[in-house]
C-alpha cells in the first residue's frame, strides 16, 4: 500500500470512526502498513525495558539497604499505571470526542471505542497500538518520579500517589501537548515525544514529593555515595536501548523521520555525556562512570523533545548545552534545601526544558516531513525565521511547570494526612533501610550479613574456643555507623568510653536476639556475651 500523495496516508474510509469497521467481516488491517505496525510494536516493549532499566538505575545511586526498595518501587508504579491507563488514563488524555483544552472525557473508558481506527496521534497505526504505546510513555514518566521515595519513603502511600498523579497530573499534560483539542497541540507547541508531559512531568513532580516528603537524616547524609556503579551503568545502558524506542517510535512509523530521531538521540546523548564528564573531573581530577551516565540520561532527555524537530548540527550543540546545564542545575535543590535524592529535577526537569527551547530556534520543517504525512505541516523554528515559537514554547514551560509543581505537592500533602497513608517511614525504619522495613527483602541478602559480620568475628584460634556473640553495634564494622544507631553525632561517645548496646534500631533479628540475651543475664542465667578479645585490636 503506497500513500496517495505526499502529506497523506491511504484515506480511511472505514464503516465505523469508532472503531474503524466490522472485525468480524472487514480487514481493519488494510489502512495500516504492516511495517508500521510491527515497528511500534518493538518500539513499545523497548519503552518497557526502561522501567527496569530506572529502578536499576535508583537502586545502584542508592545506600545498599534500600537497594531492591527503588526496584520494587518502579516495576510497581508500572502496575499501577497498567491499570489507571486501562481504567480511564487513555480515554482522559487522549479521548478526541472532549472539546476542552485541559483534558479529554470518559468516551473510551475501559478502551471502549479504542481498536482499528486511525489513532488521534497519527494516521499511520490504529488507535488500539497507539493507546499501547502511550501507556508505556506513562509507565515510563511515574518510574522516573519514584527516584523521589529514595531511602525514606513508605511504598504504598507512593502507588496511591502515583494513581492520583496520573490521572490528575499526567493526562492533562498529555492531553495539553497530543490531545486533538488540546490548548498546546492548538496553538503548535512543538513537543516530539513528551518534554511537557514525561520530562517536565516527571522532573517538577519529584521535587515536588521531595518538597513535601522531607530531607533525608543529615547523619545518614555523611560520606553518602551510591552503593553500585555498575548498576548503574547498566540502568544507563537499558534507559538507552529503550529511548531509541521512545524517540524513534513516536514517529509513528517505520519511516525517515524515525531514523533522524535515533541518530539525533545518539548525538545529543553522547555530547552532553562527554560535557558532563569533563566537568566532573575539573573538580576530582578523575573520571566517573556516574558522571558519564548522568550526562547519558540528561542528554536523552533533552532529545525526547527536540530529536523529531531538529537536524544533527543542532543536537551536537543541544547535548553540549544540556550537559552543561544540567550538571549546574543539580545544585539547585541545595539552594532550595529540596532532597531530590536521584536529581530527577536536574536530569529530567531541566533538560526537558532545555529541548523544548531548542525547537524553538533550531525546528526545521523538512525534519518534520520525513515522516510523509507532516510534510509542511510546521513552518520551523527561528532558522527558518519564524519567531513567534519561542514565546508559544515559554508559555508552554511556564504552564506544564507550574501546574505539575502546584497539583502533584497538593496530591501529595492531601494523601499525607490520610490515616494509615503517611508518606515517610519512621526514623528508625530509615536507619534499618527501606529494604528491610517495607520489603522483608533484600537485594544482598547473604553479602550484606557477611559484610557486617567478619570484620569482627573473633579468629578461629580463639584459645576458650567459644562462640562469640558480637553485640549489634559492633556489627557495622564502623564506629560512627554504630552510633549513629544509638541516635548519636558521629563524634559523641559515652561518658565511661564504653560503645553502649543500641536498643530499637538496626537489624531487627539481632535487636531481638540482644533482648533475649539481656532477659537470661537479669534472671542470672548466664554474664551475658563475651566481649571480643582484645587481640583482635577491638573497643572493649
Amino acid at each position: 500500500m503506497s500513500y496517495a500523495w505526499i502529506g497523506a496516508p491511504t484515506p480511511f474510509n472505514g464503516t465505523n470512526d469508532a472503531l474503524g469497521g466490522d472485525s468480524s467481516t472487514e480487514n481493519l488491517n488494510q489502512w495500516f502498513q504492516p511495517g508500521d505496525q510491527a515497528y511500534i510494536i518493538v518500539a513499545s516493549a523497548m519503552v518497557l525495558l526502561m522501567i527496569p532499566g530506572l529502578g536499576f538505575l535508583y537502586s545502584g545511586l542508592a545506600r545498599r539497604k534500600s537497594a531492591l526498595s527503588m526496584i520494587w518501587a518502579c516495576m510497581a508504579s508500572s502496575s499501577v499505571v497498567t491499570f489507571q491507563w486501562y481504567f480511564w488514563g487513555y480515554s482522559l488524555a487522549f479521548s478526541n470526542y472532549s472539546t476542552n483544552g485541559f483534558i479529554g472525557d470518559l468516551r473510551k473508558f475501559g478502551l471502549q471505542n479504542t481498536l482499528g481506527a486511525p489513532s488521534p496521534g497519527s494516521p499511520l497505526i490504529p488507535e488500539l497500538l497507539y493507546a499501547f504505546y502511550q501507556m508505556q510513555f506513562c509507565a515510563v514518566t511515574a518510574a522516573i518520579v519514584m527516584g523521589s521515595v529514595a531511602e525514606r519513603g513508605r511504598l504504598i502511600p507512593a502507588m496511591v500517589f502515583i494513581f492520583c498523579w496520573a490521572t490528575i497530573v499526567y493526562c492533562p499534560l498529555a492531553w495539553w501537548a497530543w490531545g486533538a483539542n488540546g490548548w498546546g497541540f492548538s496553538w503548535g507547541v512543538m513537543d516530539y515525544a513528551g518534554g511537557g508531559p514525561v520530562e517536565i512531568g516527571s522532573g517538577l513532580t519529584a521535587l515536588a514529593y521531595s518538597w513535601v516528603l522531607g530531607r533525608r537524616q543529615e547523619k545518614m547524609m555523611l560520606n553518602f555515595r551510591p552503593h553500585n556503579v555498575s548498576l548503574i551503568t547498566l540502568g544507563t545502558i537499558l534507559l538507552w536501548f529503550g529511548w531509541l524506542g521512545f524517540n524513534g517510535g513516536s514517529s509513528f512509523g517505520a519511516n525517515l523521520r524515525a531514523v533522524m530521531a535515533c541518530w539525533n538521540s545518539n548525538l545529543t546523548a553522547m555530547f552532553a555525556a562527554i560535557t558532563w564528564t569533563i566537568l566532573d573531573w575539573r573538580l576530582a581530577r578523575k573520571w566517573s562512570m556516574v558522571g558519564w551516565c548522568s550526562g547519558t540520561i540528561s542528554g536523552l532527555v533533552a532529545a525526547t523533545p527536540a530529536s523529531g524537530y531538529l537536524t544533527p548540527w543542532a543536537s551536537v550543540i543541544l547535548g553540549i548545552c544540556t550537559g552543561i546545564i544540567a550538571n549546574f542545575a543539580t545544585k539547585i535543590k541545595y539552594w532550595i534545601k529540596i532532597d531530590d535524592a536521584m536529581d530527577v529535577f536536574a536530569e529530567h526537569g531541566v533538560a526537558g526544558i532545555v529541548g523544548l527551547l531548542f525547537n524553538a530556534v533550531f525546528a526545521a520543517d523538512y525534519i518534520t516531513g520525513l515522516d510523509g504525512v507532516n510534510t509542511g505541516a510546521l513552518p520551523g523554528g527561528w532558522i527558518q525565521h519564524n519567531w513567534k515559537f519561542m514565546y508559544i514554547q515559554i508559555a508552554y514551560i511556564v504552564a506544564c511547570s507550574a501546574y505539575t509543581f502546584v497539583v502533584s505537592a497538593l496530591i501529595a500533602y492531601i494523601i499525607n494526612w490520610i490515616p494509615g497513608l503517611k508518606l515517610r517511614a519512621s526514623e528508625e525504619a530509615e536507619l534499618l533501610g527501606m529494604d528491610d522495613d517495607q520489603l522483608g527483602e533484600f537485594a544482598y541478602d547473604y553479602v550484606e550479613v557477611r559484610r557486617d559480620y567478619l570484620a569482627w568475628t573473633p579468629a578461629k584460634s580463639d584459645p576458650e574456643d567459644k562462640p562469640h556473640q558480637i553485640p549489634q553495634g559492633d556489627r557495622y564494622g564502623i564506629p560512627s555507623h554504630s552510633q549513629m544507631l544509638e541516635g548519636k553525632e558521629p563524634s559523641e561517645s559515652s561518658s565511661d568510653g564504653q560503645r553502649p548496646m543500641p536498643v530499637a534500631a538496626g537489624d531487627r533479628h539481632a535487636v531481638a536476639y540482644e533482648k533475649s540475651e539481656r532477659e537470661k543475664a537479669a534472671e542470672g542465667l548466664h554474664e551475658g556475651p563475651p566481649q571480643p578479645p582484645s587481640s583482635q585490636g577491638k573497643e572493649q
